[in-house]
């Protein structure tokens, strides 16, 4: 018994990470479908790149939201829940033909159901499970699943879009999105839940207690940096490539290797998190 309590932590882990390699990574390979969705649908970049917009926006609330959810009814149900939305926007969006119906696909459904499979959800409910000296290094494991899933479905993606079509594609990443249900099993009892139940602390609480804090309030800033860029360049690289008369696979191979230096990011982060201060 207690050596199955001491595996459970990594298991918690070894499922966020997919979790995150999942949702994450479809999410950054949305770029590589801006010219298929464009002459398919002649909506024009404008339009496409407003719901990729909102769709950027609606995955950092939806964390907001399904953090809160978490916390009430446990983080499991969330990321069923989280996954279920993201595999029907991604699978409907093939389908639509006007902006609108583009931005609630893609830009809220798709989204907004990720934001349940990402970051705080994950690494919340992971970390407190994890002995305190090696909890930047899981952290770490955790966040490098995002650059894994990028590193992973960006030339796997561009393949099955130059083998199969484009609509084949997005289907295969709606497919893979379900699942994340399996793999939410283990996450879902939430310690974190508890703590603050018997605390007595709401999320209203909670947050005035976060922002009280100024390094909480240069955790945001930095975040938003990252999202900025980011988002802009997933976005439009393939089709400054494209501009440039290179390959789509050029796109795709160079948004994969983004990725695969970011995974070194994070697990040297965090290796260096176990070692040093983490302010340094």
């Amino acid at each position: 018994m207690p050596q199955t309590a001491a595996r459970m932590p990594w298991l918690m882990i070894a499922c966020a990470t997919v979790i995150m390699l999942i949702t994450a990574g479809s999410r950054q390979t949305m770029g590589l479908f801006v010219a298929p969705l464009d002459s398919t649908t002649g909506l024009g970049i404008i339009a496409i790149s407003l719901a990729m917009a909102v769709g950027q926006l609606m995955w950092g609330v939806g964390q907001l939201l399904f953090g809160a959810l978490a916390d009430r009814y446990g983080p499991g149900r969330v990321i069923v829940l989280g996954g279920l939305m993201m595999a029907l926007g991604t699978a409907l969006t093939p389908f639509v033909r006007s902006e609108w119906a583009l931005i609630i696909t893609l830009g809220l459904l798709s989204a907004f159901g990720s934001g349940a499979g990402s970051f705080a959800i994950l690494i919340g409910t992971s970390s407190q499970r994890i002995p305190l000296e090696r909890r930047p290094f899981g952290i770490g494991i955790i966040t490098s699943g995002s650059s894994a899933g990028q590193f992973i479905l960006a030339p796997v993606t561009q393949l099955i879009i130059s083998s199969f079509g484009w609509v084949s594609a997005m289907l295969t990443l709606a497919a893979t999105a379900l699942l994340t249900l399996p793999l939410a099993w283990p996450l879902r009892r939430s310690p974190t839940h508890a703590a603050a139940t018997q605390a007595g602390i709401g999320l209203r609480a909670q947050l005035r207690i976060a922002f009280a804090d100024a390094s909480y309030r240069w955790i945001i800033l930095g975040f938003f940096t990252c999202g900025f860029h980011i988002a802009f360049l997933i976005t439009h690289l393939p089709g400054e490539v494209r501009l440039c008369g290179l390959s789509p696979d050029v796109a795709a191979n160079t948004i994969g290797l983004i990725g695969l230096a970011n995974i070194a990011g994070c697990l040297g982060g965090g290796w260096l998190g176990t070692r040093f201060r983490l302010k340094h």
